[in-house]
């Protein structure tokens, strides 16, 4: 089973849209494969695909601490244990926990030496199923509105969506990831086999690509280019910084009137890929 994630850094580049296109391909190919949205908080692939999200195969749940203040002794250990700054401590009080930097990761829980740290959980997102055609799946990750700390969210889709592909003999899991260099970005390309990295000729493009292929040069993770929109800018400084990380440029796509008319039209799989030109 083939991992690929298909990120870049900026946002608006076209990941999605080339998501589906790689899809398409490996279709063609007589493939089995497995999209999945890691863009948990505006995911759309299912809109470009012209679904609607109704099969809930998953509810996310998240551990947030509750403060017992009967057992409480005010001493801020929990405060000094807290590494994303979610309890604020000041001496002779009760600690407040900030429910939208918490990570769930019970440090606090942990170190309280007098138990006065307790567990609720609350629904934090869902994981939706749609099965798009034969032998094609989409899954999305979908985080609750408002939610501020959404990595678990991601995590807990892509190992959804790796269990389920392994069950179904997938033969391609394809990781549509958020736009940026964040946290939820790196949870999703982590043990990926091969990362596209969708950018555009524009110096913002140029920017995050290198910032994007320094992050995969430290995970060690294989990536290759896809320059969307190739010809609506100068692509000196994309082949340039191609040539810096020795990354190949795999892919020139055209700015197509056929893709915009489908990517409107929610019908990017009936997309005609012959005409895109390989580079």
């Amino acid at each position: 089973m083939f991992k690929i994630a298909i990120s870049g850094g900026k946002g608006g580049t076209g990941k999605s849209t080339i998501a589906i296109i790689i899809a398409q391909e490996f279709l063609n190919k007589k493939k089995k494969v497995v999209l999945v949205d890691l863009d948990v908080e505006c995911p759309n692939d299912y809109l470009l695909l012209g679904e609607k999200l109704k099969e809930v195969k998953k509810e996310i749940f998240q551990s947030f601490p509750k403060l017992n203040k009967r057992k409480c002794k005010k001493c801020g250990i929990c405060a000094k244990a807290c590494k994303s700054n979610a309890i604020f401590h000041t001496p002779g009080n009760y600690p407040i926990f900030i429910e939208d930097f918490c990570i769930g990761c019970g440090a606090c829980r942990i170190v309280c030496p007098f138990g006065a740290i307790e567990e609720k959980r609350k629904k934090i997102g869902k994981v939706y199923l749609n099965k798009i055609k034969k032998n094609f799946w989409l899954i999305t990750g979908a985080a609750k509105e408002g939610l501020r700390e959404t990595e678990p969210v991601v995590k807990e889709t892509k190992d959804f969506a790796i269990e389920f592909a392994k069950k179904n003999k997938a033969d391609v899991v394809l990781f549509d990831t958020a736009a940026g260099l964040h946290c939820n970005v790196i949870s999703a390309i982590m043990n990926t086999d091969l990362v596209y990295l969708v950018t555009e000729p524009t110096p913002l493009g140029a920017h995050d690509l290198n910032l994007m292929l320094q992050l995969l040069k430290k995970l060690k993770i294989p990536s290759k280019i896809i320059l969307n929109r190739a010809d609506v800018g100068d692509s000196k400084e994309i082949e340039k910084i191609a040539k810096k990380f020795r990354t190949k440029i795999e892919r020139k796509i055209p700015h197509l009137k056929e893709i915009l008319i489908k990517y409107s039209e929610g019908r990017l799989l009936n997309l005609n890929i012959g005409k895109l030109r390989r580079y």
